[in-house]
Parts: structure tokens; C-alpha cells; sequence
């Protein structure tokens, strides 16, 4: 199976997008676009850029949706709403630069602990309008499991898949750093072949440090076995400079063959 390595920072959304132009002379295929601060798809002068950069490179795209202070399982309505808005927005954007935009669930608030049977109604209400709004832009909507904070949706398998199964126009992103964080990367990988999106990064399993592949404590081997054998398609490695991109990037081709 062919795995395509894309890179992402999200790190980078308010610098120069002139470390962008690196990435395909390190060797990457793509690069996954963390749309915002600087990178906002529904900026006109940031999408102008973005896709100047796409045309006068060979590198295709993936798109990560805004998530910053917003709550798809929010049980206060004016935000619940603006998150979908904004959610949509960047699909719509995205969709004349890829067919994958990844999200994130949402989060219980304190008020939502109350009532936690009407936040998961909500989350999955809020994911059936974005998969109509994403399978009528052409694009798959994957839903990206969370890292170990209690209040967040989708951190394990079994709620992620639950979360968006027979959803049209919803897929789910599979992160393996996340995953660490949570002690749940073999379980995890037991469901690689029902992911539409795959995210990769080190850490320590404490927490989402984003680090190059090796540097923390994920057992490459095993899972770039895993994945190899079982999922083909796009990998984003994500990281935080070009220099950690390269040296992933060595590790990615080592272990995801």
C-alpha cells in the first residue's frame, strides 16, 4: 500500500508561510493546513497565499479545521451554532484545495456535565449537518480523536467510531500522538482500517508535545507495521520546524514501508 507523508505545524499560524516552500525539497508529498491565525481560509489574502503556494509547488493539501475556542457539543446555542458556522466555512473553502478536512469534537463544559446525554445529542447533531455540508462540497469531514483531557469527546475508540458511524460526508482522523496520551495506541491501531485520516507525532504520553518521530516514547516499529499493512492513503506527520520535519520524515520512511 502507498502512504503519502503530508507535513503540518500548527505551531507556525501566525509566522511567515515561507517555511512552507521547504517541505517539498525535504521530500514531502503534501502539507495539511492548520486554517488559522494566518492561514484562515476565509481570509481572501490568506487563502490568495495559500493557494499560491499550492500552484507554484508540487505539494497537494489536506486542510485542519479551526478549533479554537469553539465547542461542536456546546449546550450554549449562540456558540454551538457559530462552531458548525465556522466549520462549514472552512469546508467550503477547503473543498478547492482537497477532499479531507479534519475536525475536532467537542468538549464537555461545566454546564454540559449536567446534562451529558444532551451534549453527545448535540455533537452528533452538529456532525450529520457538517457531513451534509461536506458530501455536498465533495469533501470527507474525518472526526480526529482527543488527547487524555477528561472533558474532551472522542478519545477513545470505541466513542470516536460510535461518534460518526453512518454519518454521510464524516470519516474519522486518526491521531497516534493523541493516542499515546491516552495509553491507547494498540487499541487504537486494532481499528486503523476503518480511519480515513491518519496524524503522527511523538510524545512522551503525558501529554500533546508534537515531537519528531523517536523522540518520545511511541514504538514506531510496530505501529508503522501496522499501518503499512493496513491503511493507504495520507499520513500527516506533524511537528514544529523544517528541521524536525526532516528528520521524521527519515523515520516515517524507516518504519511505514
Amino acid at each position: 500500500m502507498t502512504l503519502a507523508p503530508y507535513f503540518a505545524s500548527s505551531s507556525k499560524v501566525w509566522g511567515s508561510r515561507d517555511w512552507i516552500y521547504g517541505l517539498e525539497e525535504i521530500g514531502y508529498t503534501g502539507w495539511e493546513i492548520a486554517a488559522d491565525g494566518n492561514y484562515r481560509l476565509d481570509n481572501p489574502g490568506n487563502f490568495a497565499a495559500v493557494r499560491e503556494i499550492l500552484e507554484t509547488t508540487g505539494l497537494l493539501a489536506t486542510v485542519h479545521a479551526p478549533f479554537s475556542d469553539l465547542n461542536l457539543a456546546s449546550v450554549n446555542y449562540p456558540i454551538w451554532r457559530e462552531s458548525i458556522r465556522q466549520t462549514c466555512c472552512c469546508i467550503h473553502h477547503a473543498a478547492d484545495l482537497t477532499d479531507r478536512v479534519t475536525i475536532h469534537p467537542g468538549f464537555v463544559s461545566p454546564v454540559g456535565k449536567l446534562v451529558p446525554e444532551k451534549v453527545w445529542e448535540l455533537q452528533k447533531t452538529a456532525l450529520v449537518e457538517i457531513g451534509k455540508y461536506a458530501e455536498d462540497h465533495g469533501v470527507l469531514a474525518c472526526v480526529e480523536n482527543m488527547i487524555s483531557i477528561k472533558d474532551f469527546l472522542g478519545r477513545y475508540p470505541e466513542e470516536i467510531l460510535g461518534l460518526t458511524e453512518g454519518i454521510p460526508g464524516i470519516g474519522v482522523t486518526l491521531d497516534i500522538g493523541h493516542a499515546n496520551t491516552n495509553g491507547l495506541v494498540d487499541a487504537f491501531l486494532s481499528h486503523v482500517r476503518e480511519v480515513s485520516h491518519l496524524h503522527i507525532h511523538d510524545n512522551h504520553g503525558q501529554s500533546d508535545e508534537h515531537l519528531a518521530l523517536g523522540d518520545g516514547t511511541i514504538k514506531w516499529e510496530k505501529v508503522g507495521r501496522v499501518i503499512a499493512r493496513d491503511y493507504s492513503g495520507r499520513v500527516v506527520i506533524e511537528g514544529r520546524t523544517l528541521e524536525e520535519a526532516k528528520r521524521s520524515l527519515t523515520a516515517f520512511r524507516k518504519w511505514f514501508v
